[in-house]
């Protein structure tokens, strides 16, 4: 499904609720978190408005990639997630499952695994996360599933090592395996940077983005997205998506 938000900040409050909601179902959540400049504003929102309301000591935070750089670092998802959100909330250090980007990409990357592996109720072998946030990038890709390495979108493993395309840096990043088995996805785009990409993946539909390819098996797929990232779609799109 496709929601058209005027701004930012809409987004990010519709979101908080949905996440409320969502995390109220059950005794223990476990969500997934991406990094960006739309999380970053969620994660305000609920530091300033949400962080009494959700019961944190229930919830289990995990991340769909990192950068392989030390959480100090300016590029580092866990970073800014602890700037803007972890620093406001009350949640117990264990429910906080960070990426060590510090480590070796390929040692970090089975150990991450198994940590999921540990936490995460499995579903046909698969660990099943009950909501992750997702971005997309310019180009295409989402976690850090770009599109030169397809492949990671099919890897058995729970986590593999991704290499950026441009810049050679090293990251973790969840399968698209493991991803497509979450009970519920987001999207969240925002910006005309975002424009041109997501017309391509919701119109034209030429299946070599990996962000197409992501499908939850549960059937539950959200796109929460800006006017400006709308701003190419066709009306028929935003009305019947």
């Amino acid at each position: 499904m496709l929601k058209v938000f005027k701004n930012k900040t809409d987004l990010a409050f519709t979101f908080c609720e949905e996440l409320l909601k969502l995390s109220k179902t059950k005794s223990e959540f476990v969500l997934s978190l991406s990094g960006g400049s739309t999380p970053r504003i969620i994660f305000e929102t609920i530091a300033d408005d949400y962080r009494e309301k959700i019961k944190w000591d229930k919830l289990h935070l995990f991340w769909s990639d990192e950068r392989c750089v030390p959480p100090a670092d300016d590029e580092s998802n866990f970073g800014m997630t602890k700037k803007y959100l972890l620093d406001y909330i009350k949640i117990p250090e264990e429910n906080i499952h960070r990426i060590m980007g510090e480590s070796d990409p390929q040692f970090e990357a089975k150990r991450y695994s198994d940590e999921i592996e540990k936490t995460v109720n499995l579903v046909n072998g698969i660990p099943k996360f009950d909501l992750i946030m997702l971005g997309i990038g310019e180009d295409g890709h989402t976690a850090s599933i770009f599109p030169d390495q397809m492949h990671l979108l099919n890897s058995q493993k729970i986590c593999d090592v991704a290499i950026h395309p441009s810049t050679g840096q090293k990251r973790v990043t969840m399968s698209g395996r493991v991803i497509n088995n979450s009970n519920a996805a987001i999207f969240l785009v925002t910006g005309k940077s975002k424009a041109v990409i997501l017309k391509e993946i919701l119109e034209e539909k030429k299946k070599i983005y990996p962000a197409e390819f992501i499908n939850p098996v549960s059937g539950n797929l959200n796109y929460f997205v800006d006017e400006e990232a709308s701003s190419l779609l066709d009306k028929q799109t935003i009305l019947f998506s």
